[in-house]
């Protein structure tokens, strides 16, 4: 069946860094992108960034933009979210997700109800 595993999250002090991944399998149709999002405590999930599948172009929300970057290693069906200079406001339990309804050679969209596959979630911490 179809997987998302995120892992790397973990317990950070304020200006460290974090790398996380999603490895995905059991899909028979094509992954035409995957985005990050997260929800942090008392608040409602947001758009973290996204990257196209085909040509790894990124697109990310502005709070996050020069500290975060997302990749993907095509061959190992892997996502990552590497994450540099991170601030406690970064605390939230952070979800990858698949984009499968069209193909976009662009990042894909930030709307969450148009991903189809989500993970389980790693908790992100990070201490001020």
């Amino acid at each position: 069946q179809v997987q998302l595993v995120e892992s790397g999250g973990g317990l950070v002090q304020a200006g460290g860094s974090l790398r996380l991944s999603c490895a995905a399998s059991g899909f028979t149709f094509s992954t035409y992108g995957m985005g990050w999002f997260r929800q942090g405590p008392g608040k409602e999930r947001e758009f973290v960034g996204t990257i196209s599948w085909s040509t790894g172009i990124t697109a990310y929300t502005n709070s996050v933009k020069g500290r975060f970057s997302i990749s993907r290693d095509v061959r190992q069906k892997t996502m990552y979210l590497q994450m540099n200079s991170l601030k406690p406001e970064d605390t939230a339990v952070y979800y990858c997700a698949a984009f499968i309804r069209y193909y976009t050679a662009t990042a894909p969209p930030p709307r969450e109800e148009e991903y189809d596959y989500w993970g389980q979630g790693t908790q992100v911490t990070v201490s001020s």
